[in-house]
């Protein structure tokens, strides 16, 4: 991952962790969402990004969700490894993201 892309990836977490550590679960998806963009052809960091959003949907107590982040958690990481992830933006998390109050 180059140094820009590192470092956005890094303050993306970083918001996202001090969120959490607040309850304020909606508003760190959102930075969880931009991270994963970020770092998701990185195999570290985008399994960090769906770990995260695993430990949001156990906060929410979304059964759904959490399967579907454990399983991000394992595809995510075979796909960065062997290169084959979306790049840019997707709905994968929709299920986890705030209602339509979202900017």
């Amino acid at each position: 991952m180059n140094p820009v892309r590192r470092n956005a990836f890094e303050k993306e977490i970083t918001l996202a962790r001090g969120l959490m550590r607040r309850n304020e679960h909606d508003e760190a998806f959102v930075h969880l969402e931009r991270a994963h963009v970020l770092g998701q052809q990185n195999a570290a960091a985008h399994v960090l990004s769906h770990w995260l959003m695993l430990r949001v949907a156990v906060h929410r107590r979304e059964p759904t969700a959490i399967l579907g982040q454990a399983a991000r958690i394992v595809l995510g990481a075979v796909g960065s490894i062997v290169g084959s992830v979306p790049t840019g933006n997707n709905d994968r998390g929709r299920s986890l993201s705030p209602g339509p109050s979202r900017a």
